[in-house]
């Protein structure tokens, strides 16, 4: 996780929420997500790559979207480096969330390397969902963990069963990661300007799906944030322009 750049937010005058209600939220995200490890299993082995090659990427990967990215390459027939340059670019989302979460948990600094694994979209959904500090690292822990074994696990279990399984689109388990994170994700868009921020991003992921490789649409969707600024910034210059004028 990054270095604190600045003043950490401090939410812990926030009403309290029970931990029980903290951990059973972030039980039932790393449960529904750490499921889709299947599919990744089935996938990754269906692009080629053996069993030890498959647990092996989910161990020291660890993001989801990136994973599939790369096998997905693969499998249609891509150039390794190319795909692992895609894997790359979509991770680096991550160090973004880094930032923000190495404020808003304020670890320990021995505990930083380790947690930095576990900073993936699920985690930093759940963490910046609750009212405090202390309810942050317990729902970032717990997700992190349940994720983690689970994901590696469902990991394994779809490698070695991937031809029982047979075709993953129809158990739709590729779809419980995105699902969670917007269902997660939802709640949080209260102002216009985040609900614009989302429509656009959402807009700019599917629309350069078919032109632009595996993992850059994401990147590129993240221009949604200073598009929507720039037109705010128009507007709010517009009725000063339009004053001088008058004069």
């Amino acid at each position: 996780m990054a270095e604190q750049t600045a003043s950490p937010v401090i939410r812990d005058s926030a009403p309290a929420k029970p931990d029980a209600a903290v951990v059973r939220d972030a039980l039932g995200v790393g449960i529904a997500v750490g499921l889709s490890g299947f599919a990744f299993g089935v996938t990754s082995a269906g692009s080629g790559l053996s069993v030890l090659q498959t647990c092996v990427l989910s161990l020291l990967v660890f993001t989801g979207a990136s994973q599939f990215a790369l096998v997905g390459a693969l499998a249609a027939g891509g150039n390794p480096f190319t795909a692992a340059a895609g894997a790359f670019f979509l991770g680096t989302r991550n160090a973004f969330y880094g930032l923000r979460l190495s404020q808003l948990l304020a670890l320990p600094r021995a505990v930083r390397p380790f947690a930095a694994h576990w900073v993936i979209d699920e985690t930093t959904a759940v963490a910046l969902a609750q009212p405090s500090r202390r309810a942050a690292r317990l729902g970032f822990t717990v997700t992190g963990l349940t994720l983690y074994v689970l994901w590696n696990a469902t990991t394994l279990l779809g490698a070695l069963g991937a031809e029982a399984l047979g075709d993953t689109a129809a158990w739709g388990l590729d779809a419980a990661g995105p699902a969670v994170f917007l269902a997660l994700l939802a709640p949080m868009l209260k102002s216009a300007t985040e609900r614009a921020t989302a429509g656009i991003a959402v807009l700019l992921g599917l629309g350069l799906l078919p032109v632009l490789p595996a993992g850059v649409p994401v990147l590129a969707a993240a221009l949604a944030a200073p598009t929507v600024l720039w037109l705010q910034g128009r507007r709010r210059t517009a009725p000063a322009g339009r004053e001088k004028d008058s004069r």
